[in-house]
């Protein structure tokens, strides 16, 4: 348990990767549960969602807010996490508020300029750059799925990179080299960084009805074709 400076019960879930997470904010206390699920996600989600709320002894009416990793991400983790949530929302009648998996990246950072990047498979990579600005973010370069030939300029120095598309693609690193003056290796968006933006984004208003929160997929086409294969 983390304690933080933040007063709602509120929900979170984050499935958009390999890692699957819930968080549960209780007013300045912060419940985690996270595990490796590969593709097992839609079987792990609701046990880890019942124990979490057991723990903070808590019931799901008792939420003020529901959260979600929105993406870009994985489809299915997408579908998953924004279905489960949906569900809690309309019983409960509580509002959702979506949160960019690339912004919690940057929000798990602990940096004030973060260039954030996840693998898209496929030879791309979802990017967004970030700006901290007080308790929120400025969006620098908004959410989009970039390849190595059609890459957007990042201004100025000092830049973080973070995230599973820095790990994984040696041209997004060599392509950043400049501006970015360290990288975070190894992390993955986390369901305790949505809570956090979802509980200071709520608290100033945010959130829609249930029936209106959607994933943010960036992408229309889930596969190669053969021929698409054999060039990559």
């Amino acid at each position: 348990m983390i304690v933080y400076n933040v007063a709602v019960n509120l929900l979170a879930v984050e499935t958009s990767t390999e890692l699957c997470s819930v968080a549960l904010l209780r007013g300045g206390e912060l419940f985690l549960e996270e595990v490796m699920a590969e593709n097992r996600h839609s079987d792990l989600l609701v046990p880890m969602l019942r124990r979490i709320l057991e723990r903070a002894h808590l019931a799901p009416r008792q939420m003020d807010a529901f959260a979600f990793g929105q993406g870009p991400g994985s489809f299915t983790g997408l579908r998953i996490a924004c279905g489960i949530v949906q569900g809690l929302a309309f019983a409960a009648a509580r509002p959702v508020v979506p949160v960019s998996t690339l912004l919690a990246l940057a929000e798990q950072s602990n940096e004030g300029h973060v260039l954030a990047a996840l693998d898209a498979r496929m030879g791309e990579a979802y990017l967004a750059a970030y700006s901290r600005n007080a308790d929120d973010w400025d969006e620098v370069i908004s959410p989009r799925l970039v390849r190595a030939d059609a890459l957007p300029p990042l201004p100025g120095r000092r830049w973080v990179a973070t995230g599973s598309g820095f790990d994984r693609h040696p041209w997004l690193r060599d392509a950043y080299r400049e501006p970015i003056q360290m990288r975070l290796e190894n992390d993955l968006p986390r369901a305790g960084s949505i809570a956090r933006i979802a509980a200071r984004r709520f608290g100033r208003g945010a959130g829609v009805p249930a029936e209106q929160a959607a994933p943010l997929y960036l992408r229309d086409k889930v596969a190669l074709t053969s021929e698409e294969r054999r060039r990559h």
